[in-house]
């Protein structure tokens, strides 16, 4: 189980915060760098969306680069209340063009956030439709946006394997200042609905990954997920 952030809680110290990406073969441990390396497009018209696979949805490769280099509204309706977004589509343009991508897709639609951290790091855990903490959509996308990276509240970033260039739809969302290394793109920040992932956290997890660590005990679904030109 690929996990977006494992904390060492017991030294105080938070360790790598890991989350699946997946691979154009299926396989959670094959990661696989995103093969579109263009920058991002200021064409209005995007290319065709691919038949997708499975359920949930599985690609074979990254979309095409379809957003502008921009700020992005990410409007996020969960059954505990709303959280808003601005998305850095300029610092992170693969990863905001492929939130963009599945977003439109209805990829996150119903999905449950199956992580809730308490302790050594403050973070929910979302974008893995399966709820298992392996789920992915088939590709993976670069690492941007790393130099000098922090994570204060507010902070929206991508989970990884633990490798560069792993991650693929699992994201966090900081609900207080986290202590972590930069290797997770940090590509947008909260600007309405921090106090809902307050009220999150105080519900508290269930320990299932360890102590301050496991599932919400107050379960969390991404209800609808869009994401727009700001």
């Amino acid at each position: 189980m690929r996990r977006l952030a494992a904390a060492a809680l017991s030294a105080g110290v938070a360790a790598l915060l890991a989350g699946c990406g997946g691979s154009s073969s299926g396989g959670e441990d094959n990661p696989i760098v995103a093969q579109n390396s263009n920058g991002p497009s200021t064409s209005s018209t995007c290319p065709v969306v691919p038949t997708p696979s499975g359920t949930p949805q599985q690609y074979k490769t990254e979309p095409a680069m379809c957003i502008e280099p921009a700020a992005y509204t990410a409007t996020i309706k969960t059954n505990q209340g709303t959280i808003v977004a601005t998305l850095d589509g300029a610092k992170a343009p693969h990863t905001v063009n492929s939130f963009n991508f599945l977003a439109g897709q209805g990829y996150f639609s119903n999905s449950p956030c199956h992580r809730l951290t308490t302790q050594g790091i403050f973070v929910l855990q979302c974008g893995d439709p399966t709820g298992t903490g392996t789920g992915g959509p088939g590709y993976t996308i670069p690492d941007e946006n790393l130099a000098g990276a922090t994570y204060p509240a507010g902070t929206f970033a991508m989970a990884n394997t633990g490798q560069p260039h792993t991650g693929g739809s699992q994201f966090f969302i900081c609900y207080a200042d986290t202590p972590l290394p930069p290797q997770y793109t940090p590509f947008g920040h909260v600007t309405q609905g921090l106090e809902v992932l307050k009220a999150i956290a105080a519900n508290g997890e269930d320990d299932s990954n360890g102590p301050g660590d496991g599932k919400p005990k107050k379960p969390v679904i991404i209800q609808t997920f869009t994401v727009a030109k700001a």
